[in-house]
This record gives C-alpha cells, sequence and structure tokens, in this order.
C-alpha cells in the first residue's frame, strides 16, 4: 500500500518537505540575527569575540525555537534524502543503473542521519552550559552532513553520466556539486578560525547557516522531478502471475535507452 501510494502521490507533497525545512531554517536564522542587531548586539556569556555566534543566540531566551528549527531541519534533510531513495526505487525519478549509485544513496542517507542527531543534540546541549558537549555535536553535525554531500555529488555525478540525455539532472549534479563544495571549504575554514580568528569565524559560521538553506533547497528542485507528465508514459495495471491484485508499472522514455547504452556500449 504504501509503495502504490508513492507511485500516485501528487509530487508537491514531496517537494513541501525540503521546501517546508529550507524555510524554517532560514526563518530562524534571520529572527536569531535580527534580534541580536536590533538588541544593541549585545556580548553574551559564551560569546568570545565580537560578532556572536548562532550558538551564543541559541543559548539565550530563544533557546526553545533554535531548538525546534534544529530538530526540523535536521529531520526534513533526512526525509527529503528518504524520499529520493523511495521514489528512485518506484520509477517516478531516473533509475540508477548500477550498484555504485545505491550504495551511494545508503550513505547519503546515513551522513544525513547522523547529521541530524548532531543538530538536534547540539542545540540542546548550548554552549552556555555544555561548552565541550555542544562542540563535539557539532563536530558530529558537520561530518555527517558533509559525508552526505559528498555521496550525494558523486551518486548525482553518476546519474548524469548514465542518462546524459537528460539536462536536470545533470544541472542537478552542478548545483549540488558548487554549493556542496563551497560549503565544506567553508565548514573547514570555519574549524580553523573558530579558535585562532573568533569574529572572522562567527562571519563564516552565519554564511554557512544561510547557504545550508540552498543546499536544502536543490532537494525540492530534484524531487520536482517526480512529477506525472506527459513525457512520462501513462502509468497502466496489469495482473501479476499467481496475483489476484493489479500493481502499478511505471516506464520512463529515456530509460530503456539508457540500459541500452549501459549494455551495448
Amino acid at each position: 500500500m504504501f509503495g502504490l501510494h508513492l507511485s500516485t502521490q501528487s509530487h508537491r507533497l514531496f517537494v513541501c518537505v525540503p521546501l517546508f525545512t529550507a524555510f524554517f531554517w532560514f526563518a530562524t536564522l534571520l529572527a536569531m540575527l535580527l534580534t541580536w542587531i536590533i538588541s544593541g548586539r549585545p556580548q553574551y556569556v559564551s560569546q568570545e569575540g565580537q560578532v556572536a555566534y548562532i550558538s551564543d543566540i541559541g543559548a539565550s531566551f530563544l533557546k526553545p525555537l533554535f531548538v525546534v528549527s534544529c530538530c526540523i531541519t535536521g529531520i526534513g534533510f533526512m526525509l527529503s534524502l528518504m524520499f529520493e531513495r523511495l521514489l528512485r526505487h518506484r520509477g517516478r525519478l531516473h533509475p540508477s543503473m548500477r550498484k555504485r549509485e545505491r550504495v551511494f544513496e545508503i550513505l547519503a542517507i546515513l551522513g544525513s542521519f547522523i547529521g541530524m542527531w548532531g543538530l538536534i543534540f547540539l542545540s540542546g546541549f548550548d554552549t552556555k552550559h555544555y561548552s565541550t558537549a555542544h562542540r563535539f555535536f557539532l563536530l558530529i553535525f558537520a561530518l555527517g552532513v558533509i559525508l552526505s554531500v559528498i555521496f550525494t555529488v558523486l551518486e548525482y555525478s553518476w546519474l548524469a553520466h548514465n542518462h546524459p540525455d537528460v539536462t536536470k539532472l545533470r544541472r542537478a549534479y552542478l548545483v549540488k556539486a558548487v554549493i556542496g563544495s563551497i560549503l565544506i571549504v567553508l565548514a573547514i575554514a570555519f574549524g580553523i578560525t573558530l579558535y585562532y580568528a573568533p569574529n572572522v569565524g562567527g562571519v563564516i559560521e552565519w554564511i554557512i547557516g544561510f547557504g545550508y538553506t540552498f543546499y536544502l533547497l536543490t532537494f525540492a528542485y530534484d524531487l520536482r522531478m517526480a512529477k506525472i507528465t506527459q513525457q512520462k508514459q501513462e502509468c497502466y495495471y496489469k495482473n501479476t502471475s499467481g496475483c489476484s491484485h493489479k500493481v502499478p508499472i511505471r516506464l520512463w522514455k529515456n530509460t530503456a535507452c539508457s540500459i541500452s547504452r549501459y549494455l551495448y556500449k
């Protein structure tokens, strides 16, 4: 029943997950930043430099908002990857042609799972009362997201290679690669400046935070490709051998061509 629902459900439901996640994350960061600026840029107890970190503001009276936002963002990030995997398996998205793409998908989901728990725990163990634990979970979150980004980009590079006639896949791969690379470089720079240049580290952290929004939005673009259009053959039903129920089958026009290129190249 769940598989049938995935085959017939409108793509808008899946697209809403990364859209809502990105919107809530961006709105939370904007509210926290504006609160700090409008309040006269106060010096928080946990703050080391002149620029307040996200975690410094998140440890103040805005902690409930920060915790809720981190929970929604972590779960939404993982669900976006899981929906991609399920829809690709059901034929709503361009299928994986080799085992390595499926392995990359699973590893990307695993990375998002690690990142999700790191984000949730770092929001609960705030930097004001649990400085060591907070930085530990911040590291876990960063590692989880970085691994997820790397494996997702690798997966899309092979998907774009296996489906060279689908420009949307290549576009999705390039956008993910560019945004992911920038975020990884900034994360490394943040890890260095966190200890040696707190003010620079604070600025970089805010850039990473807002930049993460754009990475989340790339999944909305990906899931939008699950839209049922006339370019796909209509979903039809046929009786399976030995079964009284009917099973939905969805065929992509370019899948046969991709398989032929793979088998006979």
